[in-house]
């Protein structure tokens, strides 16, 4: 059909969340180590115009804490016009490495503030 298939957007989330992370100075791997897991709990993308094939896409990351132990990411797909091509939000769950909620760092929440 030559547009890009529906669900890259959320693997382009998924990239944009952990550069949001890095730019903030914690790594996924890092958190990991730190005995923090974000599993996400919920995943919602609204597609508004078709990105084509080849076309370059910029995501847009915002994050903020919906609890001590939630976090959610917001996401706008662009194209290099500005045009809006999906809008999307993710919520994760902080997990300790038992499996069972934990707070968010307090490196977290300095990178939302």
């Amino acid at each position: 059909m030559g547009v890009v298939y529906y669900a890259n957007y959320l693997v382009w989330f998924e990239v944009a969340r952990t550069e949001w992370l890095r730019d903030g100075g914690w790594s996924y791997r890092e958190m990991e180590a730190d005995g923090i897991a974000l599993p996400v709990i919920e995943a919602h993308c609204e597609y508004r115009q078709p990105a084509r094939y080849d076309d370059e896409i910029e995501i847009r990351t915002v994050a903020t804490v919906l609890t001590p132990v939630r976090i959610r990411f917001d996401y706008e797909a662009r194209k290099p016009d500005d045009t809006l091509s999906a809008t999307g939000h993710t919520i994760h769950a902080a997990l300790g490495p038992d499996g069972r909620p934990r707070r968010l760092p307090g490196r977290v929440i300095q990178i939302l503030t």
